[in-house]
């Protein structure tokens, strides 16, 4: 009974802070929206909105003592590479400082209660569950921010050559490269527009075009946009006409996405022999082989 109400109690720990995590963009959304709504307002020294919340007096000083543990203990590790790697993932929400320690606090989780399985079995297999466990706290949240960012980056791939043919289009029309991408937010939807509308605020607020669109390219981990980026930069610099520029760019994304989608044509048949063979062919032999050893099996036993 004891073991059951560790782990369970290790279990709702570990689905909390994962809880945390996903919603932590919505709740940093809700709280700029009260912020906003609050803004020149008086508050009374001592009032109930001055309170620290149970968050910003213990999780918060926690995550980030944890947090600074897991970093001492992997050293080739630090926030900005963390910071990245979430902003390539689309989780710009997500602290880095919040990441890591969710990060320890589900590898701590697993190796307790793998801890807790050892101690009742006392075997070289509950041993290897703990390791196991506590391996697995600490990789599964990484595992899942890489998968999400190459997701993202498929999605960012997948969409550029049309992004590119309408901000073409746009520039030969006459529009600016600013009003370009504005037009471009209006009319497609995706990560990449949702890249391109971030950097298109960082312009309007002041920011240099080509450090917003260095920090774009940045963001997004795609050889085909940083090329684009690259190009757009040179043909500020060199004064050369950017409608031509993009329509060179867009042509390019075109074939190297046309390329990809072959090469992925040519794989597949290899990809599809391990489960033609691991699944198809026993049935078959069963069935065309079958009857055959039945028969000899009835000879034989004359």
């Amino acid at each position: 009974m004891l073991l059951l109400i560790v782990a369970s109690a290790c279990l709702a720990g570990a689905v909390f802070v994962v809880g945390q995590l996903v919603t932590a963009p919505e709740r940093e959304r809700r709280s700029l929206v009260r912020r906003a709504a609050s803004y020149g307002t008086v508050r009374l020294p001592g009032s109930r909105e001055e309170r620290l919340s149970l968050k910003e007096r213990v999780v918060g000083p926690l995550a980030t003592r944890l947090a600074g543990f897991v970093l001492r203990m992997n050293r080739r590790e630090n926030l900005e590479q963390v910071q990245q790697r979430l902003l390539a993932a689309g989780l710009s929400g997500v602290a880095p400082r919040s990441f890591v320690a969710a990060k320890g606090a589900l590898a701590a989780g697993g190796g307790g209660l793998g801890l807790i399985l050892l101690l009742a079995t006392r075997s070289t297999t509950g041993f290897l569950l703990m390791v196991g466990l506590a391996a697995g706290g600490y990789i599964a949240p990484g595992y899942v921010v890489g998968m999400k960012a190459r997701r993202r980056r498929d999605l960012v791939q997948a969409a550029l050559p049309d992004a590119l043919d309408l901000l073409a289009v746009s520039v030969e029309a006459g529009l600016g490269f600013d009003a370009a991408i504005s037009k471009l937010t209006e009319n497609m939807e995706g990560p990449l527009i949702d890249e391109f509308g971030l950097a298109l605020s960082e312009m309007r607020v002041g920011e240099a075009r080509a450090d917003a669109l260095k920090k774009l390219s940045a963001r997004v981990d795609s050889p085909e946009l940083s090329a684009f980026v690259r190009a757009i930069i040179q043909a500020d610099q060199l004064g050369i006409s950017l409608g031509r520029i993009l329509r060179v760019q867009a042509v390019d994304t075109r074939l190297k996405r046309q390329a990809a989608a072959e090469e992925k044509a040519m794989k597949a048949p290899i990809k599809m022999l391990f489960p033609t063979v691991m699944f198809i062919f026993p049935a078959m032999f069963i069935v065309v082989l079958g009857p055959a050893l039945i028969s000899l099996t009835k000879l034989f036993s004359f």
